[in-house]
């Protein structure tokens, strides 16, 4: 993902703009905005509400309950484990541990750098693989160790 613009309320008004004549405008508002700001502003929640008539405790509540909404800056990268009971059932329970060890992170930490966060996810899609894993975009399947370090690795550079 490109590095996140600095917020301004005019680049947000444009991004409200583009998006505002859609059906269901408000998940595409929101996602644009995390896309350009990397986060969604308290201030931005205010603008969205106003452009969209919609209470701002409407919108405030819609970005507090979808998980991928960060209200804050989030890391650089973001490793995402699978939780799914599939991917418990075959193994993922030990690739998770070993991912908070060798990142010294626990589920739901970013590292003090804000390099890199480490976040569970349910169901890639991938079950019948084993344990699965998102980075960025990124899926891959069959995680074990070898793979986990090179997502780790990836995750830092």
């Amino acid at each position: 993902m490109p590095p996140a613009e600095p917020f301004t309320p005019e680049r947000a008004v444009e991004i409200i703009v583009a998006h505002v004549d859609r059906d269901g405008a408000l998940l595409p508002v929101l996602h644009a905005l995390q896309h350009a700001f990397g986060h969604v502003p308290d201030e931005a929640v205010r603008i969205v509400a106003g452009a969209l008539n919609l209470s701002r405790a409407e919108v405030h509540g819609v970005v507090t309950f979808y998980h991928d909404f960060k209200r804050e800056p989030g890391a650089r990268r973001t490793l995402k484990l699978c939780r799914a009971e599939a991917c418990q059932a075959r193994g993922g329970d030990a690739i998770v541990a070993l991912a908070e060890a060798k990142l010294g992170l626990a589920m739901g930490e970013t590292s003090k750098d804000g390099s890199v966060a480490l976040e569970e996810i349910f169901c890639l899609g991938l079950c019948a693989s084993g344990p699965s894993a998102m980075l960025g975009e990124r899926l891959v399947a069959r995680l074990d160790e070898q793979r986990l370090d090179d997502l780790i690795a990836q995750a830092r550079a």
